[in-house]
């Protein structure tokens, strides 16, 4: 396959450079992977790494959708898939299938991935079928439970993956530990989500679900609950939606934006939600309303991190997190499943302690690093 070899001045390099044309496909399905491939396809641009982009349909919802890539400026899709709604085999088996001959057509040098969906494992997959090298972004996160789908994506993604770009050095230490490929194609670069944070803060926005905060008189908490072991089971959904409860009636307000699976979940299970509810809301309204908030309880992995890096305590609603260094200096404290301490003591006794200062996972410049280190591989 040839490939054109143009010459251009890149940030961080002392002069001009002859760079070899990389082209790069990139596999998104779900909301993370939108912000996450928003700072990666804006460095690939900026640097002349040709990027195409295929929406595997795992988390799709045409308005939803739509907005995500209006709000931060994603490049237009070269194909949308088909693949909502299916259980987790039949749908990765599909979004292999389709992905095939678009792999095919397309002949990138590399398929890129992000975190751990079903859309992650099943681009990994397609790419070793049609002998495409793997990039995994946010690479060697482990949870180390054995029941949550994301923990298998995980690992079978890092095994098949030729470059792993990971965000911490507990990520880089746990790769280590597995052997899974020579130290060297492990690049710690940081986190995606930090500089998505860095660069999309400036630009969030209030939203209109967001006209329930005047309601508030008081600093609230911004909840949201979302993953499979906390909201298909009936009787842990009723426990967490409890605690939630609780914690609005003793004085500090709740506001969860709802997604439409959690709410459906909630009136098979016959639950009553005694807190402030809203209809989902774009990347830039949750990060603006991380910024108005006190406290974010959460279940989701993003959040953790994005709480953080707006100067937010996090508690998470679950018994385990793989972004460990967050509970390690104190910035985010699980709620387990059964947990002795009530959530509403937790929370007050969290609002009383200073954020700490550290700065896990890098400068706000991972994506810049991975696509210096790709055109660096090609020359």
């Amino acid at each position: 396959m040839s490939r054109t070899r143009r010459c251009i001045r890149i940030s961080g390099w002392k002069s001009t450079r002859c760079i070899v044309s990389v082209r790069i496909l990139t596999i998104v399905g779900a909301r993370p992977q939108f912000i996450k491939s928003a700072t990666v396809s804006r460095a690939f641009k900026n640097i002349g790494i040709q990027e195409f982009v295929v929406h595997t349909g795992q988390h799709y919802d045409p308005e939803m959708s739509a907005v995500f890539f209006e709000e931060l400026d994603l490049p237009k899709p070269h194909a949308i898939l088909e693949s909502g709604g299916l259980q987790r085999d039949a749908m990765i088996d599909k979004i292999v299938a389709d992905l095939r001959p678009i792999i095919a057509e397309i002949g990138p040098q590399y398929v890129l991935v992000f975190g751990d969906t079903n859309s992650t494992l099943a681009g990994a997959l397609a790419a070793v079928q049609e002998g495409i090298p793997i990039i995994h972004v946010e690479a060697g996160l482990r949870s180390f439970n054995d029941e949550m789908p994301e923990e298998w994506n995980r690992i079978q993604t890092d095994q098949l993956s030729h470059i792993l770009f990971t965000p911490s050095a507990a990520a880089d230490e746990n790769i280590e530990d597995e052997g899974i490929l020579p130290y060297q194609r492990v690049v710690n670069v940081g986190d995606t989500m930090f500089d998505a944070v860095q660069m999309f803060s400036l630009f969030a926005r209030h939203h209109e679900a967001m006209g329930v905060l005047e309601w508030f008189q008081k600093p609230f908490a911004l909840a949201t609950l979302h993953r499979m072991e906390n909201v298909k089971h009936p009787e842990r959904l009723k426990e967490r939606i409890a605690s939630l409860n609780e914690l609005h009636q003793q004085g500090i307000p709740v506001w969860m934006p709802l997604h439409p699976s959690t709410r459906n979940e909630v009136e098979k299970a016959g639950v009553e939600i005694k807190f402030i509810t809203s209809p989902p809301v774009g990347y830039l309204g949750m990060l603006w309303a991380i910024q108005q908030c006190a406290i974010v309880i959460t279940d989701s992995g993003g959040l953790q991190k994005e709480a953080y890096f707006l100067g937010k305590h996090c508690i998470t609603l679950r018994n385990e997190t793989e972004w460990v260094e967050l509970v390690d200096i104190g910035a985010n404290v699980l709620h387990p499943l059964g947990a002795t301490e009530p959530l509403v003591q937790k929370v007050r006794r969290m609002l009383k302690q200073p954020l700490p200062e550290e700065t896990p996972y890098g400068s706000g410049d991972a994506a810049l690093q991975i696509a210096q280190f790709l055109i660096e591989q090609g020359n």
